[in-house]
């Protein structure tokens, strides 16, 4: 029998904004799960960067 994944817990990554859906990997720490992947994980600076530059554009 196929195990259907409808009712999975969605977050939005916190670097990308995207939507991303719980993984048996996060089972014990899904509530500290705040990226989509390692790559957003080691970009999270990146993206405050680029916010920080946009809000002094708009001054």
């Amino acid at each position: 029998m196929a195990h259907k994944k409808v009712n999975l817990p969605e977050k939005i990554c916190k670097t990308c904004l995207r939507s991303f859906s719980w993984r048996k990997k996060w089972e014990k720490n899904w509530e500290e799960v705040m990226y989509c992947s390692d790559k957003c994980r080691m970009n999270k600076n990146v993206k405050n960067q680029v916010q920080g530059q946009d809000q002094k554009s708009n001054i």
